[in-house]
């Protein structure tokens, strides 16, 4: 099974919410929208399931062209990051819903909607009505209902949004085994880069209704392709700045390092370098590192981490380092930047090089 978008644009009077879209994604395999909020992922998640039109373009489901075909004839389920489920009726009849329109048997039914609760450990709860469960039983509930259908494609939007954070953990582990091998196209739109990473699979970097780059979850995260993906692909947000390059000695401000590898053969000039927050650290690591002390502008402090707002000459840069570390808004603080992993982009914004060791 294969799904294709060709040549695909959305207008709403004068505003284009789609550019022209080409991106075929295939079965057995987590398909995943990454972008920040409006950036078009839900509009795309629109088109291919059939509930928009496309201004231009097709929409194909293995090599079949479905773009005038509803959400109904096309075979496919849709789970909303908000719980829907028929409040009156049971985990059963809510999962077997789907398949009662269809008027299958009922020996059928039942077979399928108890395989679709195991999977989703709802067996217990086949009796209880969504009132009656947890945010997170909700919304297993409503995946069962999808899964139950065998669809073409499952199309999940967010599903996981409004869980509670080990909630979140569970089902983002949980749903790849879950779906996988079932023969479908799965496309689930998310705005968390993290979220993305631990998936895996295939993502679409969307940025302001256009595809930036799509491919391997871990390969476009390790080499965005310019700007834009590298933008995407950061929470929180990339740092960036401009460099100069002469010879092997690269320069930032009144801070320098030696170039290696790839970096090391670009041409003398000057470019743009993207750094992760996670690789701007407030403790010296091993060498090579470059020492930056600067103003401390905004603090955010979890169980887990710690993330600074610092001043970087004219820039607003961020850091995030795992555990506690002992920030005071205002004051002078030493950062330890990672130079093997930069990315270097080019003066158009595309990836020229990227560091001996990005990750």
């Amino acid at each position: 099974m294969t799904l294709e978008l060709e040549g695909i644009t959305k207008k709403i009077g004068a505003q284009t919410h789609i550019h022209e879209t080409n991106l075929k994604l295939e079965r057995d395999a987590f398909n995943i929208l990454l972008g920040a909020t409006n950036a078009g992922k839900s509009t795309l998640i629109r088109l291919m399931a059939g509930l928009d039109r496309p201004t231009k373009g097709e929409v194909f489901f293995d090599g079949e062209r479905v773009t005038e075909l509803s959400p109904q004839k096309r075979n496919i389920a849709l789970v909303h990051q908000f719980f829907i489920n028929y409040p009156h009726l049971t985990v059963y009849e809510n999962i077997a819903s789907p398949l009662r329109v269809r008027k299958m048997s009922r020996t059928e039914i039942d077979q399928r909607v108890r395989d679709s609760a195991d999977l989703l450990q709802l067996g217990p709860m086949l009796d209880r009505r969504p009132q009656e469960l947890s945010g997170g039983q909700q919304q297993r509930t409503a995946l069962a209902r999808a899964i139950v259908k065998e669809s073409r494609a499952i199309f999940l939007d967010e599903p996981l949004a409004n869980l509670d954070y080990k909630l979140r953990e569970e089902l983002r582990e949980q749903l790849p085994e879950i779906l996988s091998q079932r023969g479908t196209v799965v496309v689930y739109a998310t705005s968390d880069p993290t979220e993305a990473l631990l998936i895996g699979g295939n993502t679409a970097l969307v940025h302001e209704g256009s595809v930036a780059q799509f491919g391997r979850t871990a390969d476009i995260y390790r080499s965005p392709a310019n700007l834009s993906s590298a933008r995407v692909f950061s929470d929180p947000p990339i740092n960036l700045a401009k460099i100069h390059k002469t010879g092997s000695k690269i320069v930032l401000d009144q801070h320098d390092w030696q170039a290696s590898g790839d970096v090391l053969a670009l041409a003398d000039g000057q470019y743009t370098i993207g750094i992760r927050p996670h690789h701007v650290v407030p403790t010296a690591p091993s060498p090579p590192f470059v020492r930056i002390r600067d103003r401390v502008d905004i603090t955010e402090l979890s169980g887990t981490s710690s993330v600074a707002h610092f001043s970087m000459g004219k820039r607003n840069w961020v850091s995030l380092a795992a555990g506690t570390h002992p920030y005071r808004v205002g004051d002078m603080h030493d950062f330890y930047l990672l130079p093997e992993k930069c990315l270097y982009f080019d003066s158009a914004g595309i990836l020229a090089a990227v560091g001996t060791d990005h990750g």
